[in-house]
C-alpha cells in the first residue's frame, strides 16, 4: 500500500474544509474557530489545518490535508506542504477578485509549483460565470503555468474526486516521463 499526501489550498471560504469532508472517509480533523474577519461572511474558519482520508480501489491511501485560508497563516502553508505530492488549489469564483485571490496562492506555493502536480478547482461558476476558466487559464500563462482548471462544486464528492484524479493522472505522467529518461 502506498500513501499520498495532497494538500487543499485557497482562500478563506473556497471550500477546503467542504471538499475533505465530501471524500474523506474517515470524520475529518477540524481547527475550524469562530470567524472574527468581518470582511467574510463565515461563521468558522480554519486556523489549524483539515485533514481526512481516502482509500482508493488498489488500496492505496491518500492523506488530505487543508490549508488555513488567511495569508496570515501562511507559516502553516509552508509547514502543510513538506512532501507532499499534488496540490489542489480552490477558488471561489463568488469572491470580488478570484484572479487575484489564484494569484495569492500561485506565489505562496511559487517553490512547490515547480515540482509538485496541482490542479485549480474554481467553484460557484454556475451563479458567478465571471471570470471564466479561460481568464483563470491566463493568469498561470502570465507565469508560464500549464496546469489543469475545472469549474467544481466542492460539496460534490465526484467534483472533487474529478480534482484528486487529475492530480494522480499528473503524478503518473510524472513518473513516466521520468522513468523514460
Amino acid at each position: 500500500m502506498t500513501e499520498y499526501k495532497l494538500l487543499f489550498t485557497g482562500p478563506m471560504g473556497a471550500g477546503k474544509t467542504t471538499a475533505i469532508g465530501a471524500v474523506s472517509e474517515v470524520k475529518p480533523v477540524l481547527t475550524d474557530v469562530q470567524n472574527t474577519d468581518q470582511s467574510v461572511a463565515k461563521e468558522r474558519t480554519t486556523v489549524g489545518l483539515d485533514f481526512g482520508l481516502l482509500t482508493l480501489e488498489n488500496g492505496d491511501r491518500i492523506r488530505l490535508f487543508g490549508t488555513p485560508g488567511q495569508v496570515r497563516f501562511d507559516f502553516l502553508w509552508k509547514i502543510l506542504s513538506q512532501n507532499v505530492l499534488g496540490i489542489v488549489i480552490l477558488i471561489d469564483n463568488s469572491k470580488p477578485a478570484p484572479l487575484d485571490d489564484l494569484r495569492v496562492y500561485l506565489d505562496g506555493f511559487a517553490a512547490q509549483l515547480k515540482h509538485v502536480p496541482c490542479v485549480i478547482g474554481v467553484g460557484r461558476t454556475d451563479a458567478h460565470p465571471a471570470p471564466s476558466l479561460d481568464e483563470f487559464s491566463n493568469v498561470l500563462n502570465e507565469r508560464g503555468l500549464v496546469l489543469p482548471i475545472l469549474g467544481v462544486d466542492v460539496r460534490l464528492r465526484s467534483d472533487v474526486v474529478l480534482l484528486i484524479d487529475c492530480l494522480l493522472a499528473q503524478m503518473e505522467a510524472s513518473l513516466f516521463m521520468e522513468n523514460k529518461r
